[in-house]
């Protein structure tokens, strides 16, 4: 279990215009610098495991500690805390890619969520690092990105020699650090050097939601960006990373015929008019509630089968509440959680799941009572997909109450392996001190066939605050230490 940098100097933390760049370029590179040599080191390290044992995966870490410096480095602390808060987490997946000379061009791809189903929301709440550990160049194996379409679910083609989108290439000297939107379509790049080029992947993720500013904040307001195609979206997203609550419009200059094109666009072929029309809601309030609310039941219905089939966006096939009609409820902010609410109860299946992901997207602050309320009774629904999506919405929202608890215990044998992981993703955002839940947390970290169910166990463990949790959680971690000395070379 790896939690770092709570505190980080204001030097270090991103400025309005990094995080303005995030925002609608999905990147932000940084460079740790270390006196020691400390890339080098790291470098000759993998060589040395890579040559020995193979590519250790997940492993990489506790294989070779030192990398550990890289994401302590301040630098690298302050960026992560500027996008998610001072509590962020390294997620337990993480991987070392190798291009070797004469390694060709990878196709375009999205990472998922390893193994979840995540709805890809446009207010971020995962981030990934690309580490170089040595200097790499455009013609060395670079990883590359297409600039401001991490919120496009399409591109023109997954083949990089047929790709119409601009791409860059990011490079930089040994410890360049780049931090990218979780979202973001990237690959690796041709190697035609006589270099081996290591990138070390590792993942970031937000426990808490935003409540204000976490980075050198100048100017509250968000500052439009030459070349933006997708405005009020990124105004969207600053404004929830600055802790603001939406604010409620209600235009009645806008004609029935106006919406009715809104609505219609939310299906254009052109993902570019799909965006902004979503976005474009937010701008009329409520009076287009309950348009939208019939909108998300049509969307949903034609889109679910498709939606949850492995495809070049989601490799693992994605989640069937990923709608634009979602996007634009989530758009409109607390005025939806009311008919949201009321739909967590339709007879379709797919209609309660995406009325879940919407309430916990949108983190409801004047209704907040009745939609952890009825969420808290959606996680006994007969879908999987409403539970876990409900699960999700909890953790979002934070909000600790026995039945939460009393519900969430029944989660951690669910019959599905992504119902038990965001089971235990929300307890690991709960604080609470009920010792009762400790032999159950014990068990899914000593016992669960799933990977990441067992590392947020161990994060739901540390949440309970006692001391008899405490020791819990030492004697397991103590029983299943990690040694890097000890190899087959050298096994004791």
């Amino acid at each position: 279990m790896h939690q770092v940098g709570k505190m980080t100097s204001k030097n270090h933390l991103l400025s309005d215009e990094d995080i303005r760049h995030f925002i609608t370029r999905g990147y932000v590179q940084v460079q740790t610098d270390f006196e020691d040599n400390l890339h080098q080191q790291i470098y000759d390290q993998i060589e040395r495991v890579f040559g020995m044992e193979g590519n250790p995966g997940n492993n990489v870490l506790p294989r070779i500690p030192n990398i550990q410096e890289v994401f302590a480095h301040p630098k690298v602390v302050g960026a992560l805390t500027s996008l998610l808060g001072e509590n962020y987490i390294i997620h337990p997946h993480r991987y070392c890619h190798l291009r070797n000379p004469g390694s060709g061009d990878q196709s375009w791809h999205k990472d998922d969520y390893i193994f979840d189903q995540n709805v890809r929301h446009h207010r971020f709440r995962w981030v990934m690092a690309f580490y170089y550990p040595q200097d790499v160049t455009v013609d060395m194996g670079a990883t590359a990105t297409l600039p401001s379409r991490q919120y496009y679910n399409t591109i023109s083609s997954t083949n990089p020699d047929e790709t119409t989108e601009n791409e860059v290439k990011l490079c930089g000297k040994a410890g360049t650090v780049s931090i990218v939107n979780f979202d973001v379509w990237h690959r690796g790049s041709a190697n035609s050097a006589d270099k081996k080029r290591y990138m070390l992947k590792f993942q970031f993720t937000r426990m808490k939601e935003p409540t204000r500013p976490t980075w050198n904040i100048g100017n509250l307001e968000w500052e439009p960006v030459e070349g933006d195609k997708h405005n009020e979206l990124s105004r969207n997203v600053w404004n929830w990373l600055c802790g603001k609550r939406t604010p409620v419009c209600n235009q009645p200059s806008v004609s029935q015929k106006e919406v009715s094109k809104l609505v219609q666009n939310l299906s254009d072929p052109n993902e570019t008019v799909r965006i902004n029309s979503a976005y474009a809601f937010s701008n009329i309030g409520t009076s287009v509630v309950e348009t939208l609310i019939e909108s998300l039941k049509s969307e949903s219905f034609l889109s679910y089968q498709k939606a949850i089939k492995p495809n070049g966006t989601n490799p693992q096939g994605g989640n069937p509440s990923d709608l634009y009609s979602g996007h634009a409820l989530a758009g409109l902010g607390e005025v939806a959680v009311p008919k949201l609410i009321q739909i967590l109860n339709d007879p379709n299946w797919w209609v309660r799941a995406a009325a879940a992901d919407i309430i916990g997207n949108i983190v409801p602050v004047e209704h907040q009572k009745e939609a952890v309320s009825e969420l808290t009774n959606r996680l006994q629904d007969s879908e999987w997909w409403v539970r876990r999506n409900a699960t999700e919405a909890l953790g979002y929202i934070g909000v600790t109450t026995q039945h939460v608890l009393d519900q969430l215990k029944f989660l951690l044998d669910d019959s599905n392996e992504l119902v038990r992981r965001n089971a235990l993703i929300t307890l690991s955002k709960l604080v609470h001190t009920k010792d009762e839940m400790i032999p159950m947390l014990v068990e899914k970290i000593t016992n669960d066939n799933g990977r990441y169910v067992r590392f947020y166990a161990m994060m739901a463990l540390r949440q309970i605050k006692s001391k008899k949790a405490e020791e819990a959680l030492f004697h397991v971690l103590l029983s299943s230490r990690w040694c890097a000395l000890t190899t087959a070379e050298t096994p004791f």
